[in-house]
C-alpha cells in the first residue's frame, strides 16, 4: 500500500508539472517547430550524448580505484543500466542500482561502490559550478537585464551551493582518512542502541568511508574532477546542438548558464526528471536566449528524449542480456534493492 502510495503521488507530480509546462503552449506550433529542427545538430546531440556515458564509466573507474580492480566495460554496461532505470523509476533509483550491481559483478563491496556515487553527485556539482562561474566571470554578456528575477536566483544558487560542495569534500576526506574513527564513534551507539544494530551500524558507516578513498588520493582526485569537467562540458555542448537544431540564439558557452536550472529541473524525483527538466529549459531558453514559448517547448521536449531515450533502450538490451527484468528492481525506504533473481 504505502509503495503503491508513492507511485500514484510521483506519477501525479509527473503529470502536474508536464500540464504546467504545457499550460500556454499551442501544440501546433510545437510540433511544426519539432519537425523543421535541423536534423544535423540532432545527430550531433545524439553522438555527444553517447559519448557521455563512456566519459562517466571513465570517471566511475577512477573513483572505484582504490577499491579494488574493474572492467571498463562492466563499469558502462551497469553506468547505462542504472541510468536506463532512473529513466523509468523514480528518485533515482539507479544510483543504488548500479554500485549494486557493479560490486556483484566485480566483487567489490556494495556499500563502497554505492559511496563513489555520493563523489560523483558532489564533482558534478563542482564542475557545474566550475562551468557557471565561468561563464558569469568571462562570458556573460548582460544576462541579467534580460531576465533579472531568473538570473539572480541562479546567481544565488550557485553562490549557496559552492560551500556546500567544498564541506561535502572536506568531510570525505576525513571520513576516508579516519573510518577506524568513525567506526569507533558510531559504537558509541551502545548506549541507546541494542548492541547488534550498533555495531552493524558501525561496520556498515566504516566500509561506507573506503568508497570516499579517492578523495585522500590528489592524482587520482583530480584526474576525475577532469573528467567531470569534459562530461559536463560535453553535456552543455548537447544542449547547444539541440538548441541550434531549434534556432534559439544559444552560444556555446550560454549553454554552461543552462545546465543550471536543468540540473535543479532533473533533480525532481520524477522518471527521467519528467515536467522539471522541460520546465526549467522553457525558463532558461525564453528568460536569457529570446525563444518563443512554443519554439522553448518543443526543443525542451527533444531534449529530454536525445537525453534517456537512448539509455532507456540500451539499459533495457543490456539488462535482457545479463538476464536481468525490470520488474526485478522495487523502490523500498528511499533506496532500490534486488529482490530475486541471481546476478551473473
Amino acid at each position: 500500500m504505502r509503495n503503491i502510495l508513492k507511485t500514484v503521488i510521483v506519477i501525479g507530480l509527473a503529470v502536474g508539472l508536464i500540464a504546467f509546462f504545457l499550460r500556454n503552449a499551442d501544440l501546433g506550433r510545437v510540433w511544426a517547430s519539432v519537425t523543421a529542427a535541423r536534423p544535423d545538430y540532432l545527430v550531433l546531440a545524439l553522438g555527444l550524448t553517447a559519448a557521455s556515458f563512456l566519459v562517466r564509466a571513465e570517471r566511475w573507474q577512477y573513483l572505484l580505484a582504490p577499491l579494488g580492480p574493474t572492467r571498463f566495460w562492466v563499469v558502462f554496461r551497469t553506468t547505462v543500466i542504472g541510468f536506463g532505470a532512473s529513466a523509468v523509476l523514480p528518485a533515482r533509483a539507479g544510483e543504488v542500482i548500479r554500485p549494486y550491481l557493479l560490486a556483484r559483478r566485480e566483487g567489490l563491496s556494495a556499500t563502497a561502490a554505492f559511496a563513489t556515487i555520493l563523489v560523483e553527485r558532489i564533482l558534478d556539482l563542482v564542475a557545474v559550478l566550475l562551468l557557471l562561474a565561468a561563464f558569469l566571470i568571462w562570458f556573460d554578456p548582460g544576462f541579467e537585464t534580460k531576465d533579472s528575477a531568473v538570473f539572480s536566483a541562479i546567481r544565488f544558487g550557485g553562490l549557496v551551493m559552492a560551500p556546500v560542495a567544498v564541506g561535502a569534500l572536506l568531510v570525505m576526506f576525513f571520513v576516508a582518512g579516519h573510518p577506524e574513527r568513525l567506526h569507533a564513534w558510531l559504537l558509541k551507539a551502545e548506549a541507546w542502541l541494542p548492541a547488534r544494530i550498533a555495531s552493524m551500524i558501525a561496520g556498515l558507516a566504516k566500509t561506507f568511508a573506503e568508497g570516499f578513498a579517492v578523495v585522500r588520493r590528489p592524482e587520482r582526485l583530480v584526474a576525475a574532477m577532469a573528467w567531470s569537467l569534459v562530461l559536463w562540458v560535453s553535456i552543455a555542448a548537447g544542449i547547444w546542438a539541440v538548441s541550434s537544431a531549434f534556432n534559439v540564439a544559444m552560444s556555446f558557452t550560454g549553454s554552461w548558464l543552462m545546465l543550471a536550472p536543468l540540473v535543479v529541473g532533473v533533480a525532481v524525483p520524477t522518471p527521467g526528471g519528467v515536467g522539471g527538466f522541460h520546465e526549467a529549459y522553457r525558463i532558461g531558453a525564453t528568460s536569457f536566449f529570446g525563444a518563443d514559448n512554443d519554439t522553448a517547448v518543443g526543443a525542451a521536449i527533444v531534449l529530454h528524449a536525445i537525453s534517456v531515450v537512448p539509455v532507456t533502450i540500451a539499459g533495457l538490451l543490456f539488462m535482457v542480456q545479463d538476464g536481468l527484468k525490470l520488474g526485478e528492481f522495487k523502490i523500498g525506504d528511499g533506496a532500490s534493492e534486488i529482490v530475486e533473481g541471481e546476478i551473473p
